[in-house]
């Protein structure tokens, strides 16, 4: 399978729109540098176009009318293995990276490598898309982050699965060490302990936050990678679909 979808004009120039919904008064003013490319800068270890996904996925949100304050965005790229950092955190006021930390994903996922995805109640896999951040709690797995799913049919059953941001003992150097890759969640973006606290108060109550992988079912289907948000027109193709 292609690594990356064919992607639109529109999704080429996503930084021009992203940077233009970030209220006057942020970091760098008067740049005239797209917002996505400060963030890129920024982290330098996030592929260029997962971070343009991200972007239009996050302004295609806002159009939709979904409550996104533009504060924090956090990018999952699982298409890397769970023995690389792939959870980034952004302030988007001050185009800063806040975070970069592994992440575990679910055990029905896959294992050092995601290839298998679900929305399905017990299926101990992870989740496709866009989701928004919500309240935190403390519960079985200590200080932990409600997410809401904003993609239906990939990720819309987040909250009644109890998909959760929280720190695990299994998401550590030694384990990587020991097994070659993380231990595995029943389905949430499972962080190192001693971060989970911090990273969980950066981004609750609202932010936004977008897993990706080059699922092709989610690529065609989902309302917020199309040209126009998903308002009529197809999204866009996706590049060597069948495999390879």
């Amino acid at each position: 399978m292609s690594r990356f979808l064919t992607l639109p004009l529109s999704l080429a120039i996503a930084g021009l729109a992203f940077v233009g919904t970030v209220r006057a008064g942020s970091a760098s003013p008067g740049s005239s540098e797209p917002l996505v490319e400060r963030l890129h800068r920024a982290a330098p270890s996030l592929d260029r176009k997962v971070l343009s996904m991200a972007a239009h996925a996050m302004t295609c949100s806002i159009r939709r009318g979904e409550p996104v304050p533009m504060r924090r965005l956090s990018v999952i790229d699982y298409s890397l293995p769970s023995t690389q950092p792939r959870l980034w955190v952004f302030d988007l006021e001050g185009a800063r990276l806040l975070f970069e930390e592994r992440v575990a994903h679910g055990r029905n996922t896959g294992e050092n490598l995601a290839t298998r995805f679900s929305n399905a109640t017990g299926s101990y896999m992870s989740s496709l898309g866009a989701f928004v951040t919500q309240e935190s709690y403390r519960g079985a797995n200590g200080y932990s982050l409600r997410l809401q799913g904003l993609e239906p049919g990939f990720n819309d059953k987040a909250r009644e699965r109890a998909i959760v941001i929280h720190g695990a003992p299994y998401v550590s150097e030694a384990l990587v060490s020991a097994q070659g890759r993380l231990g595995r969640s029943l389905g949430c973006p499972a962080v190192r302990a001693a971060v989970a606290q911090p990273l969980i108060d950066s981004i609750r109550g609202g932010s936004f936050l977008f897993a990706y992988y080059p699922d092709p079912a989610w690529l065609k289907q989902s309302r917020l990678l199309g040209a126009d948000c998903g308002n009529g027109v197809a999204a866009h193709p996706v590049a060597s679909a069948a495999g390879g």
